[in-house]
This record gives C-alpha cells, structure tokens and sequence, in this order.
C-alpha cells in the first residue's frame, strides 16, 4: 500500500503540471487583462505598458508561467490586479466553499445512497417508479431554475430562510444552497445506487449470505450495500472537485462569496492571476480526491490489493 501511495504521488506531478500548464495558457488567452483595468475607456500606452510591467505582462507567456510556478512552490499565488493578494481572497473564499460542499456531499450520501438502496431493493415496484420520475425531473431541470424557484418560495414568499446567506456563512444558512448545488449529482448517486444494488442482489455471495440464515439487515449492508457502493464512491469522489468549481450559479444566486463567486468575479474582469490561483488549487483537490477514492477500493472490496 505505502509503495502504491508513493508511486500515485509521482504520478501526481506531471499531471498537475499539465493542467496548471494547460489552464495558464487557456487564462492567457481569454482577453487583454489590461484592458479590464481600465473600465470603459482604453488605456494610454504609457499606463497600459507600466501595469504589464507591473504584473509581468510584458514578459512571453512561458517565461510567465514559469515565473508563476516558481512563486507557487514558495507559497505565493500571486497578486489580483486589485492589488489584493490572491491568498487573502482564498483564506475568505475557500472556507465557505468547503462547508457548502461538505453540506451537498452529505445530501449525495445520506439521501442519495439510501433512495438507491430502497429503490434497487423493491426493482420494478411502485417507490422505485416514483423515484426514478422524480430524479429524472430533477436532472432536467437546470440548477439555476430549482435555486430560484426555492429561494422565491421558502425565503421571499414563505419567509422560512433568509433569501440570500450572510457574509459569515454559517452552516444552517448554507443547508438550502447545499441541497440545490447537490441536487443534481443526488439524483444521479441515487440512480447509480440503484442499478448497482439490483444487479450486486442476484450475485452468487448475496444468495450465500441468505442461504447461511444471515439478518436480512447484515446480508444487505455488510454484504450487498459494501460491494455496491464502488462505483458510487468513485462518482461522489470525482464531484467533490466539480462541486467546489462548479458551485457558480448557487453562489451567485444566494450570494454566497465562496470559490464560485471569486472564479466568475476574475474572470468577468479577465485577472489572470485569481482565475489560476483558485483553478490550481482546485486541481490538488482532484487529484487528492482520485487518490482517496483509489485507497476507498481496498476498503470496500477485500480483493483489491495495491502493491
């Protein structure tokens, strides 16, 4: 296991260096910085020329990314072209994020992972109908629509929660927008459940188990719901990264100041530096996460062996 861990590690490197690599170029090419500096009215040369100076713009696009990662092993993400430093706004931005993604990770498992193995248990009966209606609803409909819809009625209408969260962005106001930036990826773990409980259910250890006299809750949980749960780990895994990246539109609409919100804000004024800060770390958290979703294998599963 220790060698198997050491060698994903250094296969983490090339990777990471490539996605940093390949965002910085993509960053890079998306529009003049300078000129989202300047607002409305285009910059004199002089000014334009002193600020590429000033941020290294006037340097070749290799030469910068060079310079980027080298100030990155040393911890410095560098400086927003509000002269605020990137660290700074992932100290407040990071935080939210990670409550609001623990919060919609726990929707995918606690309610998604338990609609499934109700629903893979009674295949074909009226629940598993009615289930399967409504995650399919749920997958048409775009997140931006349900986030609305459940802000007008529960907060503006209803009056049950505050419309938009708080700048401290406390658990309990972080539940509605966890639940809607989860909904999507709920109803595609409930699924996935499902089908993967149904066809784990007619496997030769599952009809041992019961042949052996094993509680019906031991045969289920110990035995059918462990062997089950694999390609559901290896979903929730992959989207905690797209949760904590892709959490724009629910940020946007709760106000929330999280990842989400800082992403569109640097990209809106084209600050290049904001932008490839948060997306590199945001990288870690794939490959951290992949690694953690590899080792979760060996848990579940007796026969996977790393060496």
């Amino acid at each position: 296991m220790g060698r198997y861990v050491v060698r994903r590690l250094l296969q983490m490197i090339p990777v990471f260096i490539g996605a940093t690599l390949l965002i910085f170029l993509m960053v890079n090419v998306m529009g003049d910085p300078i000129a989202g500096l300047c607002g409305e009215r285009q910059c004199d040369p002089a000014t334009a020329a002193r600020l590429e100076q000033e941020f290294g713009l006037d340097k070749p696009v290799w030469q910068q990314y060079l310079t980027y990662m080298g100030n990155l092993f040393t911890g410095d993400f560098g400086t927003a072209f509000n002269g605020q430093e990137v660290t700074e706004l992932m100290a407040t931005a990071f935080p939210v994020t990670i409550r609001l993604t623990l919060i919609a990770i726990l929707f995918e498992i606690v309610i998604g992972v338990t609609l499934g193995v109700v629903t893979g248990l009674r295949r074909g009966r009226p629940v598993d109908t009615g289930v399967l209606l409504l995650t399919l609803v749920v997958i048409s409909v775009p997140t931006f629509v349900t986030g609305l819809l459940l802000q007008l009625l529960l907060g503006v209408k209803w009056g049950w929660i505050r419309p938009s969260v708080s700048s401290e962005a406390p658990f309990d106001e972080l539940i509605l927008p966890g639940l809607v930036l989860a909904s999507v990826s709920l109803a595609y773990v409930t699924r996935l459940t499902r089908t993967s409980i149904a066809e784990n259910r007619r496997s030769d250890y599952v009809r041992t188990a019961v042949a052996k006299g094993l509680p019906r809750r031991r045969v289920v949980v110990r035995h059918l719901l462990r062997n089950s749960l694999i390609p559901v780990v290896t979903f929730i895994g992959a989207d905690i990264g797209f949760l904590m990246g892709g959490a724009i539109v629910t940020e946007r609409i709760f106000n929330i100041h999280g990842v989400g919100y800082q992403l569109y804000q640097g990209i809106l004024r084209q600050n290049t530096q904001t932008v490839v800060g948060f997306v590199t770390v945001l990288v870690l958290v794939f490959l951290v996460a992949n690694l953690v979703v590899d080792l979760l294998y060996a848990v579940l599963d007796p026969r996977i062996r790393y060496v």
